[in-house]
């Protein structure tokens, strides 16, 4: 395990609380593994350890990133997201294979769902708006994250015409 997951792991158990953990549970239909704090103090946390890692190679990153989806807790999930997130300058066009991975693989409701969709995926879309119709093909699988939100929403994070990125989501084979 990379040092600086260990580090924000021990933060991150700082900060939690039991009561804001129980509390958690009742947002979601299925149970969700999280330390239990406010969104706002594990943004926090993802940006004081951004900063150390901002000059890291891209690859690298993605690697924690993955390490952090892979635990299972909301709130790493929400660090990870982050982290990704300001990588948009510096997405390719393969990051998309690595972005559907995470979402099919470690996304497991619809808080993580929609954080990483609203603003990773969707400035993915932004950056390479024909992309489209490849995220359209998403609808077709069984996984219910990967229907959720990336055909849906991430429209409103693309640039240019955004009504015309929904039609062209909707009516995709």
């Amino acid at each position: 395990m990379d040092p600086a997951i260990s580090l924000i792991r021990e933060e991150l158990e700082r900060h939690a609380d039991p009561g804001i953990r129980k509390s958690s549970q009742r947002f979601f239909r299925e149970p969700v593994t999280c330390y239990g704090m406010k969104t706002a103090t594990a943004t926090t946390i993802a940006k004081k350890y951004r900063a150390k890692i901002r000059s890291w190679d891209k690859k690298e990153i993605l690697s924690l990133c993955e390490e952090l989806y892979r635990s299972g807790y909301l709130e790493e999930s929400f660090i990870a997201s982050e982290w990704a997130r300001r990588l948009s300058l510096r997405y390719d066009r393969e990051d998309i294979a690595v972005f559907r991975h995470w979402i099919g693989t470690y996304i497991t409701n619809w808080a993580s769902c929609d954080v990483f969709c609203n603003h990773a995926v969707g400035d993915f879309i932004g950056r390479f708006p024909d992309s489209i119709s490849e995220i359209a093909q998403w609808k077709r699988s069984e996984n219910r994250w990967l229907l959720r939100r990336p055909c849906r929403s991430s429209c409103r994070q693309s640039t240019g015409n955004s009504s015309t990125n929904r039609y062209r989501l909707r009516h995709s084979p």
